[in-house]
């Protein structure tokens, strides 16, 4: 425990260490989700909040600016745009929601899963987890995921949350629409907590609590927020005033953003992030001692329907939330993640009485949530049919995922976070694609030059998009946590002993037990 510690604290010392010699100019957040019906630019599909729109606009050529113009220019420029209420308060809800999906939700849902030995060791790593990641988010997160730098990472000017008050604001996706900065801060904080704490799944019930704090920051660093960045960075739409300024707009945006990647709440940043990252750890971590030969059953699907259900509600704030604002598109959001994921909990279990005879609480609970996570990228594209269907198909792939494809790949992902979210959210990227077309009931791509939504969309080109955006994810993601385990092996070491297992991490790591006995 003092290794990982004492290598947690060389990993933020080097990190803020060096901002002194690579701060950047300061530069706008960029929000969770992409475009929405009222939001979307037409050359790339939009992610992230932007600068205020008095910030944005070009400024006028030197030559143009005659003395005695001035005074006529101040009298006319339009008055700064301020937070609407309602606005901030919808955020402000979606963000404890967002809080209540991990704990206790994630927990809970994990919790049930293992074995009643290893329960408190669950809780354990998903609470602090969530606690360490928001302080780095704070530290330095925020500033490297949503500021200006290069097209896969961002920069440095905004560490320590340096410059942003309660009078700062960020944008939404709506031109002259913003909302506090501190509001989209804390916001996306509650994004990169959950991210981490799903990987926790994978190697639950035989990995050191230290091992998992030291991965979980390295991989925070290295994967989570240059994805965020890659796919959600942009200058907003206050920047999109014609094509030239669109083109220095998309010049400056995340790499996957500019290729027009669309992806509303975290399919790729966070589900396909957390699912691979959790299947390369299954591999490295080992399988646990007895798997394939003794039962590992879960010790509490009444906890893990609970979690479930918690998921599910807090999953609203995820995915309404990601619009940045209180209005149709948001209630889009709202509607999809409803009826999708529904239909994923009846055709999972559905799936799972025709192989195997009968349905299950488990069943329910994982449909539940794989309808959740294929959702996720398309919730503020696509109609409500559109919504249902990818629903019914992602309880049906997830089923194979976390049977077929499991014993294909044969690692032992414990709480199955690739079966589900690796597989679930690289279909509903990819479905995504398919059901933003209008012409099957989606809201298409807002054009910010035209100000109208885009006549033009082609399913062809933009499903192609979204596998490249998959395609980065997997391979960035599977690459970072490889090289991140390794480093942890080395200074702290993954497993604990044979006999700790056999024991229970509750008692072995952390001298307690979930229950009296």
């Amino acid at each position: 425990m003092r290794k990982s510690l004492a290598s947690l604290g060389l990993v933020l010392g080097l990190l803020i260490g060096s901002t002194a010699a690579i701060a950047q100019a300061p530069a706008t957040p960029a929000a969770p989700a992409a475009a929405t019906a009222t939001a979307a630019p037409a050359a790339a599909a939009p992610a992230a909040t932007a600068t205020p729109a008095e910030a944005a606009k070009p400024e006028a050529p030197a030559a143009a600016a005659a003395a005695t113009a001035a005074p006529a220019a101040a009298a006319t420029a339009a008055p700064a745009p301020v937070p609407n209420k309602g606005d901030t308060a919808w955020m402000t809800v979606a963000t404890a929601l967002v809080i209540m999906m991990t704990i206790p939700g994630l927990a809970l849902f994990y919790g049930g899963l293992v074995r009643s030995k290893n329960m408190l060791s669950v809780l354990m790593q998903v609470f602090v987890v969530t606690a360490m990641i928001y302080v780095l988010w704070a530290i330095y997160g925020y500033s490297v995921a949503f500021t200006a730098s290069s097209p896969f990472m961002g920069g440095f000017s905004k560490i320590f949350l340096s410059g942003i008050t309660p009078e700062s604001v960020a944008a939404t996706f709506s031109k002259g629409v913003v909302i506090p900065e501190l509001s989209f801060v804390t916001f996306q904080a509650t994004f990169a907590a959950i991210t981490c704490a799903l990987i926790v799944g994978a190697f639950a019930e035989r990995i050191k609590f230290s091992a998992v704090l030291l991965f979980c920051a390295l991989w925070f660093t290295f994967a989570y927020l240059p994805i965020a960045h890659m796919v959600w960075y942009w200058d907003g739409p206050d920047a999109i005033t014609d094509a030239k300024t669109l083109e220095t707009v998309t010049a400056a945006a995340g790499w996957l953003w500019a290729k027009g990647a669309l992806d509303f709440a975290g399919g790729t940043v966070v589900h396909i992030n957390a699912g691979v990252a959790g299947l390369v750890g299954a591999y490295v971590v080992g399988k646990r001692i007895g798997y394939g030969r003794e039962a590992l059953a879960p010790h509490s699907l009444t906890l893990t329907m609970v979690g479930a259900s918690l998921l599910w509600v807090g999953w609203f704030g995820f995915n309404a939330g990601s619009n940045l604002e209180a209005t149709g598109t948001a209630g889009l959001a709202f509607a999809n993640t409803l009826f999708a994921t529904a239909a994923a909990t009846l055709s999972w279990i559905a799936g799972e009485a025709l192989s195997k005879g009968k349905a299950s609480m488990l069943g329910a609970a994982s449909g539940a949530v794989s309808g959740l996570v294929a959702i996720t990228p398309a919730c503020g594209f696509v109609g409500v049919m559109g919504a249902i269907v990818i629903g019914l198909l992602a309880g049906l792939v997830c089923l194979w995922g976390v049977n077929g494809l499991k014993r294909l790949l044969g690692a032992d992902d414990a709480l199955d976070v690739f079966g589900v979210h690796g597989v679930g959210g690289i279909l509903g990227a990819l479905l995504t694609g398919v059901f933003a077309s209008p012409s099957l009931g989606g809201v298409g791509i807002y054009d910010y030059v035209a100000n109208k939504v885009s006549p033009d969309y082609s399913i062809a080109s933009q499903v192609w998009i979204q596998f490249q955006g998959v395609l980065t994810t997997i391979v960035w993601s599977g690459v970072v946590a490889f090289a991140a385990y390794k480093i942890v092996d080395l200074l702290v070491g993954l497993r604990v002993s044979e006999e700790e297992e056999r024991e229970g991490l509750d008692i072995s790591s952390h001298g307690e037990t979930a229950y009296s006995r």
